[in-house]
C-alpha cells in the first residue's frame, strides 16, 4: 500500500507539469484508476500495474513536450 501511496503522489507531482487545462482531467484519471485497484495484492498484478502507471505518464508527458526524464522519480517507486 505504501508503494502504491507513493505511487500516485509521484503522478500527482508530475500532473503538475502539464498544461493547467489538463491538470483536472489527468488527476482525475489518476485518482480513479489507483481507487479502482487498490485491493490488488497479487504481487505480479501490482507490478504490472506500477509499469502501466509509468508507461502511461511517460506517454501523457511525451503528448504535452515534456521531457520524460521528470518521471524518474516515478520510474524509481514502479521499478521496485
Amino acid at each position: 500500500m505504501e508503494r502504491g501511496a507513493r505511487a500516485y503522489r509521484a503522478v500527482l507531482r508530475l500532473v503538475r507539469r502539464l498544461p493547467a487545462e489538463t491538470r483536472p482531467y489527468y488527476s482525475k484519471y489518476a485518482r480513479e484508476n489507483f481507487v479502482n485497484y487498490r485491493e490488488v495484492d497479487d504481487s505480479t498484478s501490482l507490478d504490472e500495474l506500477f509499469r502501466r502507471a509509468y508507461m502511461h505518464t511517460t506517454w501523457v508527458l511525451k503528448k504535452y513536450s515534456i521531457d520524460e526524464k521528470a518521471a524518474h522519480r516515478l520510474m524509481e517507486i514502479c521499478s521496485g
